[in-house]
């Protein structure tokens, strides 16, 4: 039920997550729970080529393995729509995405017929028994030789470069070569697997009158089912869509898949439940995988270290089909100034295709590509000037009294004080005593020893959102959200909201969300931006709620609004008082509807690692991170607090541990699961401390802005930039920086340092 209230708001207190005692019970009901009767299980014959002529596919072995019900390949099946990508946009004429492969395979993994069994196990048979045939062609893995006019083309006729983008204005030659310093560099930002506890999971039940209902493992619940209502012909009035428990998404569950449509369309072509749950070789090779980035930047300062120009080239991966991955490449070219004031930046991105799993948005989805590229590249230039990396970033720093403030590539950033999240970061790593005990241990000997920084600024929130507040003659209090919770815990935060307006308790509010037969609309859970506008949308919801039960309340004693009080749950006037539930049981049910929309606002932080490296294993030890993070308002510390760690571990598993490797011939080498790919666990978590920084944001009353994934942001560059200082800046220094690739620059494999 939540604690007592003594009198305050719920803003800002440690409530324990209302939904966490069902989840850690088992009691959680996820779509793999879920099995009505005469279900058909659901399996995909896919292609083991990456890039290759589809000759022919024959079922009839499939057919006739005991429990299969039917086997389907895009020929028995001329009618079932392409995917649909996130966004509309001429970049994709031509580049369609099939639900099942037709004439070409573009990518390991990708769907080419699918089974149908009355358990999985018959279904798996059939897809062994599944006979293909594809003649393999040349593929092309890397993007920046994807767009070179000799790379193997995907679509005929086509350019594999499906579109180019710039921001700010070219910076001349002669800026260049009259800068009194120049650094240069090239980064790698590897290919990622979401990697969710729970894979992407369908189940679609045809009813009554064309009806379709759809449970799935989502993060935008009212998208899908406009989706699926516009593809199959169905009015969105008779299509409903359940997200129940989700275990995780991170960006990987906003899309309308080929295996979702290849589901729908066979239920209601037999009018029965078809449901597909993932495994985990799926998921990690034929599941959208996320980054996948080339970079090459060159920043120009005069000799005190006082940035003068950015240059910024991306190449970015859309895997074979471009339908997910092109939305992070604008948050990264409108993030390129960083937190700095630099004066003059050009950016130039490329979305190209190859012939690797499609991308789509992870986790920061461009904030961290475009936090990389500056704060690596700052690093550089203090080494270069012989300068404390610290000192370079005081010195170019935007100050609060510079904000609001319009950066060259098209940002607008709101409120903020930068300076100040570097100083705390720097204070609670204890910088200077680090910094000194690096210094003894060359001089006296020990395992090198590096300091990292990284200052970001991402944005957050993106589209409006619906909330609504409801309170029942019955004494139920509802709050209806269109956010769909992932994990973020939203039945406790969004009850928290509310409930401070309302003056109740916090376990009497029930949310409602992820149901589109309960919710009429709404956007969904990604780009940071559930509490900033789902949550500012409940907020300001509930305080007209207020005003509205005030006027009831006016009227039925016969005085104007203005002598009607509301405190404390409780509305007064004269000596007539009620709660608002006696106020719906006399007057009926109170229920405000809102729909809000506020700019996107741009949380910032700093982050600082200490690690050292062995020279001989070249293993990276994390000794310390620090993140210090202000998202604007905390509704619940304690959520935040999960946030930055769930977010702070993916961004170390990016710095350290993870990426999805292909062989030569397309194969991602992460095929056996969980043992090719590797995860940091609670035993890599290292000591972490965070800071606390609150500048509210301006433009919602609630003043909270996003901050699920701050760290995924602040920690790649800092972790690598500690790693590099600890080598003396080696170059060629890539994520993942795994022992191997330590060890490579440690200067041990020449015989330095034995």
């Amino acid at each position: 039920m939540g604690p007592e209230r003594d009198g305050g708001s719920y803003v800002g207190r440690r409530v324990v997550r209302i939904e966490d005692g069902r989840l850690v019970r088992g009691e959680g009901t996820y779509v793999a729970d879920m099995r009505p009767e005469g279900c058909l299980e659901a399996a995909f014959v896919r292609s083991h080529v990456a890039h290759g002529r589809l000759e022919g596919v024959d079922l009839d072995a499939a057919r006739a393995v005991p429990g299969v019900v039917g086997a389907y390949s895009a020929e028995d099946l001329p009618d079932l729509p392409a995917a649909r990508p996130l966004f509309q946009s001429d970049v994709l004429e031509g580049r369609e995405w099939p639900a099942l492969a037709r004439e070409r395979v573009r990518f390991f993994g990708q769907t080419i017929a699918v089974v149908l069994a009355g358990d999985r196990y018959a279904a798996e048979d059939g897809v062994e028994a599944a006979g293909v045939a594809i003649e393999e062609l040349p593929c092309v893995i890397d993007p920046t030789e994807a767009a070179s006019t000799s790379a193997p083309e995907l679509f005929e006729g086509l350019s594999n470069v499906v579109g180019e983008w710039e921001a700010g204005e070219p910076v001349g030659e002669d800026l260049w070569s009259e800068a009194p310093v120049v650094v240069e560099a090239s980064y790698r930002i590897p290919p990622l697997s979401h990697a969710s506890i729970e894979a992407r999971a369908i189940l679609a039940e045809p009813g009554e009158g064309g009806t379709l209902t759809v449970w799935v493992s989502h993060q935008a619940p009212h998208r899908l089912r406009r989706d699926l209502s516009e593809l199959f012909g169905i009015p969105q009035e008779k299509v409903r869509v359940v997200v129940p428990d989700v275990g995780g998404a991170f960006g990987g569950k906003s899309e309308t898949f080929p295996e979702y449509l290849a589901v729908v369309h066979l239920a209601l072509r037999l009018g029965r439940p078809v449901r597909w749950v993932e495994d985990r070789t799926e998921a990690l090779t034929a599941a959208v995988h996320g980054r996948g980035q080339n970079q090459r930047v060159r920043l120009a300062a005069d000799r005190d270290g006082r940035m003068l120009a950015l240059e910024v080239e991306a190449d970015a991966s859309t895997g074979a089909y471009p339908h997910y991955g092109v939305a992070p490449i604008f948050n990264m070219l409108r993030l390129l100034s960083g937190v700095y004031r630099i004066p003059r930046i050009h950016a130039r991105a490329r979305a190209v295709v190859t012939n690797t799993t499609p991308t789509a948005p992870y986790r920061g989805a461009g904030r961290p590509e475009a936090a990389y590229a500056v704060e690596r590249t700052v690093d550089l230039l203090a080494a270069r000037l012989g300068e404390d990396p610290a000192e370079v970033r005081r010195l170019n720093m935007i100050h609060p009294g510079e904000l609001p403030h319009e950066t060259p590539v098209g940002a607008r950033y709101d409120s903020g004080d930068y300076p100040a999240a570097l100083e705390k970061a720097l204070e609670a790593a204890d910088y200077g005593g680090w910094r000194a005990e690096q210094e003894r241990r060359r001089r006296e000997g020990g395992p090198p020893l590096g300091v990292g920084i990284c200052c970001y600024v991402e944005s957050a929130g993106v589209m409006g959102e619906y909330g609504a507040v409801e309170v029942r003659p019955d004494g139920e209090i509802l709050a209806l959200s269109g956010a769909s919770s992932t994990g973020q815990g939203h039945e406790t935060t969004f009850a928290q909201v509310v409930a401070s307006v309302l003056g109740v308790e916090v376990g009497r509010i029930r949310v409602v969300e992820a149901d589109t037969a309960a919710v009429p609309r709404g956007v969904g859970s990604y780009a940071s931006r559930s509490m900033q506008v789902g949550g500012a949308a409940l907020h300001r919801a509930s305080l007209r709620l207020v005003e509205e039960a005030r006027r009831r309340m006016a009227g039925l004693c016969g005085v104007s609004v203005e002598e009607v009080s509301f405190r404390e749950g409780i509305l007064r006037a004269g000596e007539e008082e009620m709660d608002l539930v006696r106020l719906a049981s006399r007057t009926g049910a109170l229920r405000v509807e809102e729909d809000f929309e506020p700019p996107q606002s741009f949380p910032y932080g700093c982050y600082v690692a200490v690690v050292e490296v062995d020279p001989e294993l070249g293993v990276v030890r994390v000794l310390r991170l620090v993140a210090a993070d202000d998202c604007g308002v905390v509704v619940n510390p304690l959520v935040v607090d999960g946030q930055i760690y769930g977010s702070l571990m993916q961004g170390l598993g990016q710095a350290l541990y993870e990426e999805v490797p292909y062989d030569a011939r397309g194969r991602p080498l992460v095929d056996h699961g969980l043992l090719d790919y590797l995860l940091p666990t609670f035993s890599e978590l290292p000591s972490v401390r965070t800071v606390e920084m609150e500048t509210p944001n301006p433009n919602t009353p609630l003043g909270a802005k996003g901050v699920g994934e701050s760290g995924s942001i602040g920690a790649p560059p800092a972790v690598v930039n500690a790693v590099a200082d600890a080598l003396g800046h080696p170059d060629g220094l890539q994520m993942p920086l795994t022992p191997q690739a330590c060890w490579m620059k440690t200067g041990v494999r020449e015989g330095v340092g034995k």
